[in-house]
């Protein structure tokens, strides 16, 4: 499993920008990435086109956002982790402090 935390610059609402950039992108047919789990206030689950498995995102408090990507596959989750940080940059480049990665198990 891999964890990634993120803190957003100048207390900017990342979870809210992520979201609505996911469904900008959806309504318009692009993007790789699509909401996967039922909505739930401050949480969310995305799956990928092409690469098994899943991200958990979950707003804290300060607006960082956590997420953690889950796969079956054994490459599965380098895949999603790659695919999202390349989101991340193109994306909310600026609106991003920093980003704390930890590798581990459940």
């Amino acid at each position: 499993m891999i964890t990634l935390t993120i803190t957003p610059r100048a207390q900017a609402n990342l979870y809210g920008l992520l979201t609505k950039k996911e469904l900008d992108l959806r309504k318009v047919n692009k993007g790789t990435f699509f909401r996967s789990g039922e909505k739930k206030s401050g949480q969310a689950k995305w799956s990928h086109v092409r690469h098994p498995g899943w991200i958990k995102q979950q707003k804290c408090l300060g607006n960082v956002v956590v997420a953690t990507f889950h796969s079956q596959s054994p490459d599965g989750e380098w895949q999603l982790f790659s695919s999202f940080m390349g989101f991340l940059d193109r994306h909310f480049r600026g609106h991003i402090a920093s980003l704390n990665v930890v590798y581990g198990e459940e």
